[in-house]
């Protein structure tokens, strides 16, 4: 009980640190930072092609996405390195996070990911919703769920868990990765694929003719969570989270991504 109540003071300390200092805070004492970032560097796990995550630098450009900017955003209020940890989808980070290889995730705060993360308070709401290739004669999100429909989801992933429950007609094929689902669709693979609508926007840019169906077939809800049994940095994590959007961190993150799909976007 002292302990939590230590934390709490230390998560108190760093937010008058937020507000007396603006953007630029001075670096916390190294205890402080200790909680979220136990080995010294604040390591992130991102999955490459979605804008809430990261999405690779071209040329000479650099990386973007929600996930990879307010994450070092954060590292940089804790004054330690940043280090992104990049795995080929969204259900290895996930697995990172549970085993404590990463500090940090920004992921769909689902049931069944509680269980074995702690996490803030939500930063974004994105619908769910489908992408077809070009040409298809689906029209919306309630025409999908048809006999000889083959709708792709990432493996692994909360897509595949509820769709796979949920259509009834529709058949659920896994893929690999968002790049194995952009060819799946290409190649006449696949008739639908479903995931965010940050993520359909982005793979659609990859895919000629594609487009995103209007409707959604369910919402996610993006908080940033960590492994648990750190359970004592929660008060600080919650403290770098209202920091980083009372100061425009996420909506500049967010901005620079091209998320698009959060529900305000769709009215």
């Amino acid at each position: 009980m002292r302990k939590t109540r230590g934390m709490h003071l230390l998560a108190l300390s760093f937010t008058a640190l937020l507000v007396g200092c603006g953007s630029a805070p001075p670096a916390p004492e190294p205890g402080l930072a200790r909680v979220l970032a136990p080995t010294g560097k604040l390591r992130v796990g991102l999955y490459p092609g979605s804008p809430t995550s990261v999405i690779p630098a071209s040329g000479s450009g650099e990386s973007r996405g929600v996930g990879h900017d307010v994450g070092r955003d954060m590292a940089r209020r804790l004054g330690v390195p940043f280090e992104p940890v990049v795995f080929e989808r969204n259900a290895e980070v996930l697995e990172a996070g549970k085993a404590g290889r990463v500090d940090l995730v920004f992921t769909n705060a689902t049931a069944e990911r509680a269980k074995f993360l702690d996490f803030s308070p939500t930063v974004l709401e994105i619908e769910q919703g489908y992408l077809v290739p070009r040409g298809s004669a689906i029209a919306s999100a309630a025409d999908v769920d048809r006999a000889g429909v083959r709708v792709g989801v990432s493996q692994g992933s909360t897509s595949q868990g509820v769709l796979t429950k949920e259509l009834k007609h529709a058949v659920v094929v896994p893929a690999p990765s968002l790049k194995a689902a952009a060819e799946m669709l290409s190649a006449g693979k696949l008739d639908a694929f479903a995931t965010n609508k940050a993520i359909l926007f982005e793979l659609g840019d990859k895919v000629p003719g594609s487009r995103v169906l209007d409707g959604r077939w369910g919402m996610e809800k993006f908080s940033f969570g960590i492994p648990k049994g750190r359970d004592a940095g929660l008060p600080l994590l919650g403290e770098l989270v209202a920091g980083a959007r009372a100061d425009g961190t996420v909506a500049r993150a967010a901005e620079r991504a091209g998320v698009r799909g959060t529900p305000a976007a769709a009215r």
